[in-house]
C-alpha cells in the first residue's frame, strides 16, 4: 500500500543532523549501500542479517516508518544498518553531508512511488538534477540499481539515468566482478508480490565511469 507524501513540501526544508559513518555503524570501514525509499526497511534488515561485511543506509520520507525502523534496529542491536528520515534529494544534496556519497559502493531504488499523474512527475525521486548530483559526487566505480513493475516509470528513470554521460548501463552477469551488496539476491516485499501476480520486472544497472 503506497502512503503519498509530497517530496517538494517545505517540512522537509529542514534535514536532521546526520552522524558520522563511525557513530551510525560499528566498523565504518565496511562497504556502504544506500537504500533511497526504505520504506519500513524489512529489506534492509534482511539484508544486514544475512550480508554482515556490508553497511546498510535506509532513507525514507514517511516519519513513521523510520521511527519504528530505528526503535528495530536497538532492539536487534544491529551494527551495520542506519535509518535516516527525509527527502533523499534534500539530504545528499547538503554540504555537511556529502561524506555519504563519497563512500557509497552502490545505490538502489526499489520500486519508487510512480506518481501516474504527468503533472506529478516532478515528484518522482530520480530528477535530472538529483542524477547529475549524484554524477558530480560519487566514486568512479559506484553502481545505481533501479527496479519496478511500472514500465512508464522505468522508462523514464531510464531515459534520465542514461542521459547522464558519466553513467554507463551494465549487464547483471558483469556484477560478477564486483562485490554486491546483496549476494543473497534477498527481494523486497514489492517483488515478492510482484513475482507472486506474475507480473513484470523491470530493472537496469549503472556504474560510475
Amino acid at each position: 500500500m503506497r502512503q503519498h507524501v509530497n517530496p517538494l513540501s517545505c517540512n522537509f526544508n529542514q534535514i536532521e543532523k546526520i552522524p558520522s559513518l563511525s557513530e551510525m555503524f560499528g566498523d565504518s570501514k565496511s562497504k556502504l549501500h544506500l537504500d533511497i525509499g526504505c520504506a519500513a526497511g524489512e529489506f534492509l534488515f534482511d539484508l544486514a542479517l544475512f550480508n554482515t561485511s556490508w553497511n546498510y543506509l535506509g532513507i525514507e520520507i514517511r516519519e513513521k516508518l523510520i521511527k519504528n525502523a530505528k526503535l528495530k534496529v536497538i532492539e536487534r542491536e544491529i551494527k551495520n544498518l542506519y535509518f535516516i528520515f527525509g527527502n533523499a534529494n534534500n539530504i545528499l544534496n547538503d554540504v555537511q553531508n556529502k561524506f555519504i556519497i563519497k563512500n557509497l559502493k552502490s545505490i538502489s531504488f526499489n520500486f519508487p512511488d510512480p506518481w501516474f499523474k504527468k503533472r506529478h512527475h516532478k515528484r518522482r525521486v530520480i530528477q535530472t538534477g538529483f542524477i547529475n548530483m549524484l554524477s558530480n559526487s560519487l566514486q568512479r566505480g559506484t553502481l545505481i540499481f533501479i527496479k519496478t513493475d511500472v514500465k512508464d516509470l522505468f522508462d523514464y528513470m531510464d531515459c534520465t539515468i542514461s542521459s547522464n554521460v558519466n553513467f554507463k548501463t551494465i549487464d547483471k552477469e558483469d556484477l560478477n566482478y564486483f562485490e554486491s551488496f546483496n549476494p543473497n539476491k534477498v527481494k523486497t516485499d514489492r517483488e515478492k508480490y510482484v513475482i507472486l501476480n506474475q507480473l513484470d520486472i523491470f530493472e537496469k544497472i549503472y556504474i560510475k565511469i
